[in-house]
């Protein structure tokens, strides 16, 4: 698990502290909506943290494991849309990560459920390509900056 002070910005992009938003769910928490799930197993990803990932994933398609060594280096989290009927739920996001020298995204449409209190990931349409950010579009690495005075 790579180190992640509870201080810090939580990496799912919310802003707030670890310790008050993914932290509390990795611990055994449950979430309380999709979307939160979805920030926390991103964040999950970020941090190497394959228990946690096999925990919230539905039995029915749940993997038997899950290797993490060759995950890209993740930069950023966005929530496109986020829904909640009942007791399913949908969440549609982009993940940017950090692949060699340039940069990639994964974007999928993710469905959840929730069963005894809590949600768990189902299953999600993905597609994935290369991310070709121009020199003064903000910088894929979520750092605020035009990209050409960052991570050019």
């Amino acid at each position: 698990m790579l180190q992640h002070h509870e201080d810090q910005p939580c990496p799912c992009g919310s802003m707030k502290p670890y310790a008050e938003c993914c932290q509390p769910l990795h611990q055994g928490k449950a979430a309380p909506s999709p979307e939160a799930l979805m920030r926390s197993r991103y964040a999950a990803f970020v941090l190497t943290l394959p228990d946690y990932l096999l925990a919230t994933w539905h039995s029915s398609t749940r993997p038997q494991s899950l290797n993490l060594d060759d995950s890209p280096d993740w930069a950023s989290l966005s929530i496109l849309d986020s829904e909640q009927t009942g007791t399913d739920g949908r969440v549609h996001f982009r993940a940017i990560y950090k692949a060699g020298k340039g940069w990639g995204y994964l974007e999928e449409a993710s469905r959840f459920v929730q069963e005894e209190g809590r949600w768990y990931y189902l299953s999600g349409n993905t597609s994935e390509g290369p991310l070709k950010p121009g020199r003064n579009d903000p910088c894929p690495c979520g750092s605020g900056r035009k990209y050409k005075a960052c991570c050019l």
